[in-house]
């Protein structure tokens, strides 16, 4: 499927995230498996545009995102079938359909972590979380957060002046500022190297409530794990928290005085056992790097080759013994697109990603701009 085919999905009447996740489970074939699937609304609305574009309420969001992509630079719309989609979010019980995305699309490759916590925080928070971003971006992590006032804002600043990667999911159109006083930020996010803007809403949303614990889902659904810098009894960091749990990731906070009112929440997680004590990097590191090493490419891999490497081809990577697999045999050391893996392969496109999704956590493959290549084994 096409970006316009997903985005068309996507605004089907009376279909969410997680109705289309649970059909997109039965491996409908495009387009006649989705009008056998759908419910009557649904599947009348997606014939009327299949038959008759011009006649479709649901082609105006085409128009439209193709308006915006061509108004500005870096603008992209990204879907299970984009070379560019995270794999990690088709884990979730109700991934996004559709994703805008603003800003530099490498920021979604590499090991990401979430760094979530007050709106408000201390000195202390302050600190820790420009200390922990910084520390992180410095060894290839992406800091994911919100783009929210306090330590997200805090976090996402400090891992871009570190020379970072870093992306921030809203909960509004990417072209909206919310809240307004990270205009900065946002303008930030959406130019400079390293940052992205995403959000599942098209642009020219604005935000409102409801929106805001949907985008908490995508924050931890990219990431390896979460980080609670600060968090009240009653804070919103602990629906990422809990989201964090509930989506199998590992769920990391920070110590804090018991005598501050910021760092209670994080108490309480520490209290009832859900999550990891950090005292430094080196923590999350040690429970998450076993993941994280199937992200990062060898310290070799960004080094200009030599006279005498320019001369030679790439060594393929050894396939895994017994395992004749069709996917590693139709990818090399240059991108291939994950359509074109389809067509090698004849296999169904979800069961192509899920395979992908396996052999990127054993260290076989990884997604690089352009598609999927397989990774040099030592």
């Amino acid at each position: 499927m096409d970006a316009q085919a997903w985005l068309v999905v996507n605004a089907l009447p009376g279909m969410g995230a997680l109705r289309i996740a649970q059909l997109l489970a039965r491996q409908p074939q495009w387009p006649e498996g989705w009008l056998a699937a759908l419910p009557s609304r649904a599947a009348s609305e997606l014939r009327l545009w299949l038959d008759h574009p011009s006649r479709s309420p649901l082609q105006k969001v085409i128009y439209e995102t193709l308006a915006w992509q061509r108004s500005g630079h870096s603008r992209h719309v990204l879907h299970r079938d984009h070379p560019a989609w995270p794999a990690l979010l088709n884990e979730l019980p109700d991934p996004p359909v559709v994703l805008w995305a603003q800003g530099d699309l490498s920021a979604l490759e590499g090991p990401k972590l979430a760094m979530v916590g007050t709106r408000r925080p201390t000195s202390e928070g302050t600190h820790n979380a420009q200390t922990f971003a910084r520390d992180l971006a410095r060894r290839g992590w992406c800091v994911v957060s919100g783009m929210a006032l306090g330590v997200d804002g805090v976090a996402q600043r400090a891992a871009l002046n570190a020379g970072g990667r870093t992306i921030g999911v809203l909960g509004c159109g990417v072209d909206v500022i919310y809240p307004a006083s990270n205009r900065d930020l946002h303008e930030q996010l959406g130019r400079q190297p390293g940052g992205l803007l995403l959000s599942e809403h098209p642009p020219g949303t604005l935000a409102r409530p409801a929106f805001f614990p949907r985008r908490n889902r995508v924050v931890t659904g990219l990431s390896l794990g979460t980080l609670v810098v600060e968090a009240t009894e009653k804070s919103g960091s602990l629906v990422s928290a809990r989201l964090t749990i509930e989506q199998n990731r590992e769920l990391f906070v920070l110590p804090g005085s018991l005598h501050n009112v910021q760092a209670r929440g994080c108490l309480t997680l520490l209290r009832q056992g859900s999550a990891h004590l950090a005292c430094s990097v080196d923590d999350i590191i040690a429970d998450l790097g076993h993941w994280a090493e199937t992200f990062i490419p060898p310290d070799n891999a960004t080094q200009p080759a030599s006279p005498e490497q320019a001369e030679k081809p790439p060594e393929q990577t050894p396939l895994p013994e017994a395992l004749p697999d069709p996917l590693l045999l139709s990818l090399s050391a240059t991108p291939t697109p994950i359509d074109l893996l389809v067509h090698a392969t004849g296999m169904a496109v979800s069961d192509c990603q899920q395979r992908l999704l396996m052999l990127e956590l054993e260290g076989w493959v990884t997604q690089q701009a352009g598609g999927w290549v397989r990774l040099p084994r030592p």
